[in-house]
């Protein structure tokens, strides 16, 4: 079998993209330290009216960092970043990696109880917190191996408080136990001593998962899976200097944290950020800042639909988006370039690859797979590999249907104190991916079915035993069941069914706003379907596929 049989997808590369790059540094403080080398005075930050060069913003790393060490951290510590898209999240990046530590990215919207489970899961032993939330933070983590807060303003690092994202209420007082402006004045031209160097194979991040039959699991991304995944999708992009990466997807998530900011970190681009995600603002900033590239979930694209007086205009500086979470409907694609004018390439990654790993090669527009009316996740990136296997493993022929598995250097090794878990997903290094797939002979990859019950929507993935336990703490509730129904704007909507206790009484608003009381905003169930029973199996399961599979009622 020749190379070009045994990975037929090369065809489709663009002419001088090396399928086989070397990553030239071994950590990322290491190819940090190349990129400031490079441009010291380039612009690495863009924040509203603000900037940050890339020596400004390894002067305040080093400073945090500095801090992070006199509070006890070392090599192998574990830091959680509890942020939105904000200049203090690229800071604590680089300090925490400076400092020998990995990073536990925290999802803001996290309340107490799902914030709880991953710091007990991780044993984080300090976080850095939005101003406003330590308090509340502090409370749910009383007894936790959390032994600092140390606070972040959103309004640092700019000066136009635009209010469509900033109010006017006084700034909320910082963190008793330190704040980050202060910090990084107080310890300004500081650098951390004393760090044992970290290798390729250190942890740089614990990225946490939902599976569908337990709880959310840390998936380990190390020093090396880092580089590989932002480098090649850098090279996969062609960018360079002067390009500007806009962080459209939170940094809390893979997506963000490597595919957004991650290239601007490490491939001498501009990182460009307006907080919390609003389709205006962002549209504004893409103008402000002449942003050449993001990616995102196809919600936040949808999203920009919604903005009256958006159009071309607003894209004229773009020269690649990407979407990722959910294969994009070739419609959707047709009324986004027939009304702003770029193509939107599907990428497809997970946490356990490390961010992106099939995509859409620039130039190139995807096939539509003829069966399903499937639109391709595109072809393996470089440095990487695909397989279509069966039940037992065994490779298939192109165009049979059977699970996705991945195989490439950005591939988790494992899951943070699951060994059965890795084994179970990641056995030598492969990554089985739980997705139903098919390959064409051209090496297109098409996503046609789920395995696992995991539903995606808006890029979030959610487990939907959580929010079933969420609806049972509901005194009417009797039996409920959560599945993921098809929707234009979020990719799935996450719906419930459920059936009421005799003699009791709920309806559907009451039950959705119960559930938001209890969960964040992506996982409260969007309908609360009530019916008499719930299908059953001969043994009394409940049948989860027999109610995706029925129409949702309007």
């Amino acid at each position: 079998m020749t190379v070009d049989q045994a990975r037929p997808w090369l065809a489709r590369y663009p002419p001088g993209l090396d399928p086989t790059p070397r990553i030239a540094h071994e950590t990322i403080p290491a190819a940090w330290r190349a990129r400031v080398a490079a441009g010291p005075d380039r612009a690495a930050v863009r924040y509203f009216d603000g900037s940050i060069s890339a020596a400004e913003l390894d002067t305040h790393a080093d400073a945090l960092a500095a801090e992070l060490r006199a509070r006890g951290v070392r090599r192998g510590d574990r830091i959680g970043i509890y942020l939105q898209n904000v200049p203090y999240y690229p800071i604590s990046l680089l300090a925490v990696w400076k400092a020998g530590a990995a990073v536990v990215p925290l999802n803001p919207m996290y309340r107490g109880p799902e914030l709880r489970r991953l710091i007990d899961d991780s044993g984080t032993s300090g976080m850095i917190v939005a101003r406003g939330t330590d308090e509340p933070t502090r409370a749910a983590l009383a007894g936790s191996t959390v032994g600092w807060l140390l606070s972040a303003s959103s309004r640092d690092f700019q000066t136009r408080d635009d209010p469509r994202v900033f109010d006017d209420a006084p700034q909320p007082p910082p963190s008793p136990d330190g704040d980050l402006a202060e910090i990084l004045a107080a310890r300004r031209g500081e650098r951390p001593h004393s760090v044992e160097d970290v290798g390729p194979d250190d942890i740089a991040f614990i990225t946490y998962t939902s599976g569908t039959t337990g709880p959310p699991k840390g998936a380990l991304n190390t020093h090396r899976g880092v580089l590989h995944s932002v480098l090649n999708y850098g090279r996969w992009l062609d960018l360079a200097p002067g390009d500007v990466s806009f962080a459209i997807a939170p940094l809390f998530h893979i997506t963000g944290l490597t595919l957004n900011a991650g290239i601007a970190l490490l491939d001498d681009v501009t990182l460009s950020m307006s907080g919390r995600f609003d389709p205006a603002v962002v549209l504004d900033t893409f103008r402000e800042h002449g942003v050449t590239t993001t990616i995102g979930s196809i919600t936040a694209f949808n999203a920009f639909f919604r903005v009256p007086d958006a159009g071309p205009e607003h894209f004229a500086s773009i020269k690649r988006l990407h979407s990722g979470g959910a294969p994009i409907p070739p419609a959707t694609i047709e009324a986004f370039r027939s009304r702003f004018g770029p193509y939107l390439h599907n990428i497809w990654g997970m946490t356990e690859t490390t961010g992106g790993g099939i995509a859409v090669p620039a130039g190139t527009e995807a096939p539509v797979h003829q069966a399903s009316g499937t639109l391709s996740i595109g072809v393996p990136m470089q440095n990487a590999a695909v397989e279509i296997v069966d039940t037992a493993g065994v490779p298939l022929a192109p165009g049979r249907e059977g699970e996705l598995v991945f195989i490439a250097p950005q591939v988790s090794p494992g899951y943070w104190r699951n060994p059965e878990a890795s084994a179970h997903t990641m056995p030598d290094g492969h990554l089985h991916t739980g997705d139903v797939a098919v390959m064409d002979g051209d090496g297109w990859i098409y996503l046609v079915d789920r395995i696992k019950d995991q539903i995606n929507t808006s890029g979030f993935k959610v487990w939907p035993r959580e929010v079933e336990d969420a609806l049972y703490e509901h005194p009417a509730v009797f039996e409920a069941a959560v599945v993921g129904q098809p929707d234009a704007y979020r990719g799935e909507a996450v719906t419930a069914y459920v059936s009421l206790r005799d003699g009791m009484a709920a309806d559907e608003q009451e039950l959705v706003a119960f559930a938001g009381e209890r969960l964040a905003a992506y996982k409260r169930p969007r309908r609360v379907l009530v019916i008499p029973a719930l299908p059953k199996t001969a043994t009394g399961k409940i049948q989860r596929a027999a109610l995706r599979d029925q129409p949702t009622p309007p």
